[in-house]
């Protein structure tokens, strides 16, 4: 067990390395696109290549990410209102769901990216290979899949309901054991 947590939190530091690297290189990117524009007239050729690697790889990656902590998008209308024991159910029941559709979108995506590889297709003007850029969809799914999984477990073994590895559900903690981070649930 010790070892799955040595792994995890290499995946985790993989993870954040990956996330940030691509959101500064986006702010970058975009920062001198504009200055270019601004001072030396056409912008920079391949601006919108290197963005658009940074955007899909931040968007994808993401995923798992987001399901770890607990940060993902979600519609707790319903879920705040109804009594613990439905939302334990739902906690195990929306996981499930979750990664099923995520792996599905895995296979898919996989097989987009292979048709890609075969064509041979290449961006205009780095010329790199497009299937490079997205590989990290399947990817971005496979890992939001995995993470799904392990929230699905956390809550059918824990008494707590969990929305995601990392994060006790906000309805479960105490106002006063709140920490600043914890209020700022979006």
């Amino acid at each position: 067990m010790k070892f799955l947590n040595i792994i995890d939190k290499i995946v985790l530091k993989i993870e954040e390395f990956i996330l940030s690297g691509s959101i500064i290189v986006i702010a970058i990117m975009i920062c001198a696109n504009v200055i270019s524009r601004q001072f030396f007239g056409p912008s920079v050729a391949f601006h919108s290549e290197v963005a658009k690697f940074a955007v899909v790889i931040s968007t994808f990656m993401g995923i798992s990410y987001a399901a770890r902590k607990g940060r993902h998008i979600s519609m707790s209308a319903i879920y705040d209102t109804v009594p613990w024991r439905v939302r334990k159910a739902m906690a195990i029941i929306i996981p499930l769901v979750t990664a099923f559709i995520l792996f599905s979108l895995a296979y898919v995506s996989y097989d987009y990216v292979m048709g890609e590889y075969q064509r041979g297709t290449t961006t205009a003007y780095l010329n790199i290979p497009t299937y490079l850029m997205y590989m990290f969809i399947p990817l971005g799914f496979v890992m939001g899949g995995i993470q799904y999984v392990r929230n699905l477990i956390v809550n059918i073994f824990n008494k707590e309901v969990y929305i995601g590895t990392d994060a006790l559900d906000y309805n479960d903690i105490k106002p006063e054991d709140r920490n600043a981070e914890d209020q700022m649930q979006v």
